[in-house]
C-alpha cells in the first residue's frame, strides 16, 4: 500500500496546475508570526521619544495584539518582550499579519519615516489585502495587474499598475489615499 500512495503522491508533481516551481519551499508557512514579530521590532525605532509608553501601548491595540502584555522599563524594551512572545506564542495568521502592517505603516506615517517594511511581507498584506480592503479599494485595483516596484511580486491580471510593497500595502490597507498607478510609456498589457 505504501508503494501505491508514494506513486499518487509522486505523480501530482506532473500534473499540469502543481505549480511547482523547483525551488525550495520548504520554509514557506502559512503562521505569520515571525513577520508579525518582525513588524513589531520595527515599530521600537518608530517611537516618540515622548510618550513613548502609550503610543507603544496604542500601536499594539491597533496590531488587534491586546493579548500580549507590555511589561518593560520603557517602551523599547516593553515592544521587544511584546515582539519574544508573538515570536514564541501561538500561531499567527495573515489577517493578524495584515493588522500589525497596518499599524506599523500608520505609527510611520505619524512620525513621517519610512516603515523599512519587508517587500515578501507587503506583498502578503496587499495580496491577502486585494480580497478584503473596501469595496473601492477593491475596485481600484480590479482589472489590473498590480506589481511592486521594488519586489519582484505581482497579482492580478490586465494593464500593470505600480507602486512601491509598501505604498500598495498602505492603500489596501486604508493607510493611504494613493493607489498604485500606470507608469506612463509603458508597455501595460505585460505581466
Amino acid at each position: 500500500m505504501r508503494a501505491y500512495t508514494d506513486r499518487v503522491a509522486d505523480f501530482a508533481r506532473f500534473l499540469p496546475l502543481s505549480q511547482r516551481s523547483g525551488a525550495d519551499e520548504s520554509g514557506l508557512t502559512s503562521d505569520r508570526r515571525a513577520a508579525v514579530a518582525d513588524c513589531v521590532e520595527r515599530a521600537i525605532a518608530l517611537l516618540p521619544a515622548q510618550g513613548g509608553a502609550t503610543r507603544a501601548r496604542s500601536f499594539l491595540d491597533d496590531a488587534g495584539l491586546d493579548d500580549v502584555p507590555l511589561t518593560g522599563d520603557d517602551a523599547a524594551s516593553a515592544l521587544a518582550t511584546a515582539a519574544a512572545t508573538v515570536r514564541g506564542g501561538g500561531r499567527r495568521r495573515t489577517r493578524a499579519l495584515a493588522r500589525t502592517v497596518r499599524a506599523l505603516l500608520t505609527l510611520a506615517r505619524e512620525r513621517d519615516a519610512d516603515p523599512e517594511l519587508d517587500p515578501a511581507v507587503a506583498g502578503v498584506v496587499a495580496f491577502w489585502a486585494s480580497a478584503h480592503a473596501p469595496a473601492d479599494r477593491r475596485a481600484a485595483i480590479a482589472g489590473h495587474t498590480v506589481r511592486a516596484s521594488d519586489a519582484l511580486w505581482s497579482f492580478g491580471s490586465g494593464p500593470a499598475i505600480v507602486a512601491p510593497a509598501a505604498d500598495i500595502a498602505a492603500f489596501l490597507l486604508g493607510v493611504s489615499d494613493e493607489p498604485p498607478r500606470p507608469v506612463p510609456g509603458a508597455d501595460l498589457t505585460q505581466r
